[in-house]
């Protein structure tokens, strides 16, 4: 699939890339989309919620009554579940929800994501984005420029720089990242796909 590259300021420029068949241009495999973008949004979960149970609550823990003779039921401890005060009967505990997935499972997800996104002619490939300092304006100026600003985007850069974060944290439609880091759901959460000066090289290198 060939694309043309874009200036920052959204000229069309004289160059243009070749994406990858193998991983821009493969069927995509939905259950195994499916699959990688459960792992991800279960791994965001903290898994810190818990409740008092009966063995932790605050409480007496002396024979409140006598056993038997007082035509009620038995109890044991002012703890019991069943009062007011009493501790929690299966409430939840904490625990990792991480799941497990196959690297060539994941790789295929992300081949899979990134070929709808193609196949969606929404791959945007720009040439560079150099920014002397963090500037909010500049970046929007710069989606303007491409006609993206009203878009949910996700700019990939094959390396990290700050200026370029540090200008699209404040905006809410704008996120940057990394190659490298991009998973499954963060392509597919996104409008249009902007490559900046090469990180559809680095993402080739990584899937195929």
């Amino acid at each position: 699939m060939k694309l043309d590259v874009y200036n920052s300021s959204g000229s069309k420029t004289d160059k243009s890339v070749t994406l990858s068949k193998a991983v821009f241009g493969i069927e995509p495999n939905d259950h195994a989309i499916y699959l990688d973008v459960k792992r991800y949004r279960a791994a965001q979960r903290q898994g810190t919620h818990d409740t008092l149970h009966r063995g932790v609550v605050s409480g007496s823990t002396r024979k409140i009554k006598k056993q038997k003779g007082t035509g009620t039921a038995r109890a044991g401890s002012i703890k019991n579940p069943l009062f007011r005060g009493g501790g929690n009967i299966f409430g939840p505990e904490p625990r990792d929800y991480t799941q497990k997935l196959n690297h060539k499972v994941k790789q295929l997800a992300r081949r899979s994501a990134l070929s709808y996104k193609a196949k969606e002619k929404a791959i945007v490939v720009v040439d560079a984005m150099r920014m002397e300092a963090p500037k909010t304006q500049a970046f929007l100026g710069m989606m303007k420029g491409l006609d993206l600003a009203e878009s949910k985007t996700l700019v990939v850069l094959p390396s990290p720089n700050d200026a370029v974060y540090l200008s699209s944290r404040n905006l809410a439609k704008h996120r940057v990242m990394v190659a490298s880091d991009i998973s499954t759901y963060d392509i597919l959460n996104c409008n249009k796909l902007i490559f900046v000066d090469g990180a559809h090289e680095v993402i080739e290198g990584l899937l195929k």
